[in-house]
């Protein structure tokens, strides 16, 4: 089994779902196509690179996909679930608002630059919305050099406006994720 690291981010409704909502369904879509799912608690994070925009709430996931599958096979899988939850490429602002985002941030070990997906993910060492709740998800794993690395990038990132939600915002996440 492959390891894979997901972040997801949502800070635009679509239809009658949150951002929060949006999230949830999206979590419950990939426990449909990762094995053994850690989902992290949800951060609010201010806007990067872009910030005209309502603050997002951020997430990451790890879980383990087949060794036969590949990272191409995951990204359309990621795409689905976007577009399902009303995500539409050809319309929006690059780091724009957006319902759902879901980033391949890492597809086990392996490196790879093409014009479609590049791994891992080239901006995820410059955004502590991704860094602090994937430390938390690894917290659990007995890999002491990858949170290290992890935890080192962290270090040297200027504060972001990277928040754990309230106690409530977990639960009303939790209530409709399982």
């Amino acid at each position: 089994m492959i390891r894979v690291v997901l972040g997801l981010g949502s800070n635009a409704p679509y239809g009658a779902l949150e951002p929060v909502e949006l999230l949830s369904g999206a979590c419950r879509e990939l426990k449909k196509i990762l094995a053994a799912p850690v989902f992290s608690s949800l951060y609010e994070t201010k806007a990067m690179y872009y910030e005209n925009q309502q603050n997002f709430y951020n997430m990451a996931v790890t879980g383990f996909v087949d060794d036969s599958a590949s990272p191409f096979e995951l990204l359309d899988e990621i795409h689905r679930i976007e577009e399902q939850f009303g995500r539409n490429r050809s319309k929006e602002i690059r780091f724009g608002p957006r319902s759902l985002d879901i980033d391949i941030e890492e597809f086990g070990s392996l490196v790879l630059n093409v014009p479609d997906l590049i791994l891992p993910h080239p901006r995820m060492n410059e955004r502590a919305f991704v860094l602090i709740p994937v430390l938390e998800i690894l917290k659990k794993s007995a890999d002491c050099n990858k949170k290290e690395a992890i935890f080192s990038s962290l270090k040297k990132l200027p504060e972001q406006g990277v928040v754990q939600c309230s106690k409530t915002v977990q639960e009303k996440f939790l209530s409709l994720t399982c």
